[in-house]
């Protein structure tokens, strides 16, 4: 039977103020709110994130393809369906295609990404170049561009003093010589020209400067990367700066910033926040990142998922990036995004109903989403989630001690979804539901008592419900 209490009661009447007041304290849990969103808005990493003419472009790392998403609005970006626009049928080039990022120049869309055979240090770069002016494509293979004979990774342009350079990310990774920041001439939009020169870079750590990405305002060129490996929660940002007039092929011309300008956020659960990217508020009066983040802080390359948050300017001009916001703080869409009817549910909220035996509770801290969630392991456990809309999105702890689920929507057929992970982390995205017509619908998770060999245990947790 469906449990309630005083206790539950009040939390919802509580929920419903905050609700009230989330548009106006980022950060705040929301339910139904045409201007606010929360991440993660893509489950991939790397992202190369845009927008224009009236929709958000997103690509990020898929390994074996570049793959882009597209959306009207930030709240239905983590919705959209990819739409593969490149593999590769040469062997040269056709694995681990990495940090795919969007350049549009004329009326030509380009891609920049690195790719290899499946050798990691023979990682070169490449670029795409689109039919017409459609950041959709379609696109065609273009050339290989900055290539030096090693280890290259994460290149882009950047336009400095009206002219074009290119800089990216090598050897490192044990490759041999110092992880490095490059930069050389552009003479076309898939053409280095003469020498390249090092961008010495500070980093806090030894292993990788990565991921360079521009930004400019008011005289100045910054030159923001990641480093400390990517697969570490220490994984940051740090920076650099170069004035209008001087010549970026001059590595004494490039100033370092001190310390990170992005790094982790224990109290809100993010770890390893970096390669990222820069992209406008519709109306052009608002700075945003792109970028990459954990809910773990093992060791690992898994579970990154894209973020993003507005970003501020220091009174010295510098930028102001902030702390990383926890994967499910409400957040006010950009200005001129033109909203979405999108809404959150808690696991305690009136819209979810359990039957047979849960246990609750705040013990998973920010790995959860407003810190608590639901949980069971018993066979024939089920929870009943009621909501409005098109989609729905399960987001929960995933642990080495979870078992499968059985997700069905409307009594239809029932999928099977396995919650295991060999780590826990939090807010992880289990589910999302095909297009549904417009109107109310319920959604069913029954705890199947089943588990992979791995598991220690057939848990199923029931956390964060994401409604589009």
């Amino acid at each position: 039977m469906p449990r309630t209490s005083p206790w539950q009661a009040a939390r919802a009447t509580l929920a419903a103020l905050v609700t009230a007041l989330s548009v106006l304290i980022p950060g705040a849990p929301a339910a139904a709110a045409a201007d606010s969103f929360r991440n993660p808005v893509n489950p991939s990493a790397d992202p190369s994130l845009i927008h224009h003419d009236g929709f958000y472009y997103v690509a990020t790392t898929r390994g074996d393809r570049i793959g882009i998403w597209r959306s009207r609005s930030l709240a239905t970006l983590a919705a959209a369906p990819e739409q593969v626009v490149w593999r590769d049928q040469d062997g040269s080039r056709d694995r681990q295609m990495w940090a795919p990022a969007f350049r549009h120049v004329g009326s030509r869309w380009y891609v920049y990404y690195t790719a290899s055979d499946g050798v990691n240090a023979n990682h070169r770069m490449y670029v795409l170049e689109s039919a017409g002016d459609d950041p959709m494509g379609p696109y065609t293979f273009k050339a290989k561009i900055a290539d030096f004979g090693e280890y290259a990774i994460d290149g882009e342009p950047i336009t400095h003093d009206g002219r074009q350079y290119f800089v990216w990310a090598g050897p490192g990774r044990g490759m041999g010589g110092p992880a490095q920041l490059y930069i050389a001439r552009m003479s076309n939009p898939w053409t280095v020209t003469g020498g390249r020169v090092a961008i010495p870079a500070d980093g806090g750590c030894t292993e990788v400067r990565e991921g360079p990405t521009p930004l400019h305002r008011d005289g100045r060129t910054f030159l923001t990367y990641s480093t400390c490996d990517t697969g570490k929660p220490d994984y940051q940002l740090w920076m650099k700066c170069i004035a209008d007039g001087a010549d970026p092929m001059v590595a004494a011309n490039w100033r370092q910033h001190p310390g990170p300008v992005f790094a982790r956020n224990d109290a809100t659960g993010v770890w390893g926040p970096g390669h990222h990217s820069f992209f406008r508020s519709p109306d052009g009066t608002e700075d945003w990142i792109a970028y990459h983040a954990k809910n773990t802080t093992t060791y690992t390359y898994d579970f990154r998922t894209t973020r993003v948050q507005r970003f501020t300017w220091n009174a010295d001009g510098t930028p102001d990036f902030g702390r990383p916001l926890a994967a499910g703080a409400t957040q006010r869409l950009p200005s001129g995004d033109p909203g979405a009817e999108t809404s959150v549910i808690n696991d305690f909220d009136p819209q979810v109903t359990y039957a047979s035996s849960w246990q609750s509770g705040s013990g998973c801290g920010n790995q959860c989403f407003w810190g608590n969630d639901h949980w069971s392991g018993q066979a024939g456990a089920t929870a009943t989630v009621t909501f409005t809309g098109t989609r729905v999105a399960l987001l929960s702890v995933r642990d080495r001690g979870n078992g499968i689920a059985a997700i069905s929507i409307d009594g239809g057929p029932e999928q099977r979804v396995d919650y295991y992970s060999g780590i826990r982390v939090g807010e992880q995205l289990n589910y999302l539901s095909p297009v549904l017509p417009a109107g109310t619908h319920t959604l069913r998770v029954r705890v199947t008592g089943e588990r992979n060999p791995a598991s220690g245990s057939t848990v199923i947790s029931m956390d964060r419900i994401e409604v589009f």
